[in-house]
């Protein structure tokens, strides 16, 4: 399973993306509702019914008794509609953009989870040929020992030596486990799957010197972008709410057979006599909550910015330590291991000697190992910042040509 392979199932196996799906599903068909006026009102009842004397209860025969059946219907006004239903719009497109921030998420976390196992076999790998090594040492040991060459203290050494290798193995077997739980819990794939190919974190999808630009389309500050233009349709929505709607409402009124019908007609106003502490006070907290939103949206992109430039420094600083290992520090020490292992094939050197040659070149190697990985976790928080694909379309993301140092 390769890198790319483990994103595209964790992507397609995301319940996350597809509860945003349904975010945005519910909050376009809110929009649609919001946009029409209320239903009418259906009102029917009796007025001036008699209660006592000769006419009690009787619907026909007092002058003033008279059967209604009328319809009201609230006129919202137009811009009101447009808004509310505006605002519903606006939340589907946020919804829309979190989707992305979600995929490039999962598709980090993916990839950081491929990378930790793929390095924790790594070092499980050289403890496994450090403990191989030591077991022929012990071998070897023995064989002095009973050929008078060599002494006990050698073969406790060496006994020594391969318990502790055993420790640091089993806890090598741990981070191994671990890192196939969270590689499956991403994947859904089988824990034993094998990885392919090598992590590719010499080379980044951004380009450095349009890092303005990405900072500025960056997903998080996009979903901050469609809350504002929410806090906005909502602003404007409490601006609609200082002009009232009217309600209508026609009825017709049946009396008895020795009186005329009625018809009547009424409108309704509703009196904001308190606009001032009232709509002026809604106004002025959806105003406050549109410049909340801004504040917000431009410190989280001063924040990143400084986080980007900050991880983009430790990539290049650890690809700069990688580099050293490989060039200076594991050369040394397998020299090292060499000319111990000569001057003891020569008698100048004892056992204990090989042993700490050897644990030492491992231990370099596993240095070198860690420092890829930690390397590696910032290549993924740096080239995750955007998705692959369009959440949308599926269409490949390019956020900048793949820069290498």
């Amino acid at each position: 399973m390769t890198l790319g392979e483990a994103q595209r199932l964790a992507a397609l196996r995301s319940r996350q993306l597809a509860g945003i799906d349904a975010a945005v599903a519910a909050s376009r068909e809110m929009a649609v509702a919001a946009g029409q006026r209320p239903d009418p009102v259906l009102k029917f009842g009796v007025e001036n019914l008699p209660v006592s004397g000769d006419d009690k209860f009787s619907l026909t025969r007092d002058f003033m008794t008279m059967r209604r059946i009328g319809v009201m219907q609230e006129l919202t006004r137009s811009d009101k509609r447009h808004w509310r239903a505006e605002g519903f719009s606006r939340a589907a497109d946020k919804a829309a953009s979190q989707k992305n921030l979600a995929l490039a998420a999962i598709e980090r976390d993916t990839a950081i989870a491929w990378l930790e196992r793929y390095y924790a076999q790594e070092m499980a790998s050289q403890i496994t040929g450090l403990a191989d090594q030591e077991k022929l040492e012990i071998d070897a040991a023995e064989g002095a020992y009973r050929g008078g060459r060599g002494s006990l203290a050698d073969i406790l050494a060496a006994r020594t030596a391969l318990a502790m290798v055993g420790d640091r193995a089993s806890e090598a077997g741990r981070r191994v486990r671990n890192a196939k739980t969270m590689l499956a819990r991403w994947t859904g794939a089988g824990a034993d799957v094998p990885l392919a190919g090598q992590p590719p974190i010499d080379a980044l999808r951004l380009e450095p010197g349009q890092l303005e630009a990405l900072i500025a389309n960056h997903p998080r500050l996009a979903v901050m972008a469609k809350q504002e233009g929410v806090a906005q349709a909502e602003a404007k929505l409490a601006e609609a709410d200082k002009k009232v709607d009217w309600t209508v409402e026609v009825a017709f009124l049946q009396r008895g057979p020795d009186y005329s019908n009625m018809a009547s007609v009424g409108v309704s106003v509703p009196l904001q006599w308190n606009q001032r502490n009232r709509q002026d006070r809604e106004l002025a907290a959806k105003l406050a909550a549109v410049e909340q939103a801004r504040a917000e949206r431009e410190e989280t992109q001063r924040m990143l910015a400084a986080e980007i430039r900050t991880m983009i420094e430790e990539w290049t600083n650890g690809r700069e330590r990688i580099a050293r290992f490989e060039r200076e520090l594991l050369p040394l020490a397998r020299d090292r291991t060499q000319a111990v292992l000569s001057a003891y094939r020569g008698g100048k050197a004892t056992l204990s000697d090989v042993l700490a040659a050897r644990r030492n070149e491992t231990e370099v190697r596993l240095q070198e190992l860690q420092l890829r990985l930690d390397t590696a976790r910032v290549w993924a928080a740096l080239n995750y910042i955007f998705p692959i694909s369009d959440s949308s379309t599926g269409a490949l993301q390019a956020p900048g040509k793949a820069h290498h140092e």
